[in-house]
């Protein structure tokens, strides 16, 4: 017999409402903070942008900006498909911003002292599938892992 995993996409149940609000908030908090220094302090972001992308200081800036929607749109408690959207919205932004972190471990890597080393790359690039999970989840997306199967 063939099992196959599937995505389900549907809404909360009440159960995980409690864990998916401090879920919720806790990403938009770090989304806020995030989005202010992005925005306050664009240097470090800037320094390792990808060198293929073009305007680094108004692609930080703009990365900013969405960071503070995506939270904004994440806390609101009006507008569950605000919500879903927002949770989408920084769920892609966690893949697209993916080159920089990428980015960032080359740059180190290729430092006499190695940077930040790879103790610290290799789980920050590991946590980012889980960090569009916990978007998509806290945002009420997705039940998945408990609404895997049919």
């Amino acid at each position: 017999m063939e099992r196959t995993l599937t995505f389900h996409l549907h809404p909360a149940s009440k159960t995980s409402s409690s864990k998916r609000k401090i879920a919720r908030w806790a990403l938009g908090g770090i989304y806020a903070v995030a989005g202010i220094l992005h925005i306050a302090a664009p240097a470090p972001f800037v320094s390792i942008v990808p060198p293929w992308v073009p305007a680094p200081a108004a692609v930080v800036a703009l990365t900013g900006v969405a960071e503070l929607a995506g939270a904004a749109g994440l806390l609101q408690r009006f507008s569950r498909g605000l919500r879903k959207a927002a949770a989408w919205g920084l769920a892609a932004y966690a893949l697209c911003v993916w080159p920089a972190n990428v980015q960032h471990m080359l740059i180190d890597l290729a430092r006499p002292d190695q940077g930040l080393g790879l103790a610290y790359h290799i789980p920050r690039l590991a946590f980012q599938p889980v960090l569009i999970w916990w978007a998509l989840w806290a945002g009420g997306v997705t039940d998945w892992p408990r609404g895997s199967r049919p």
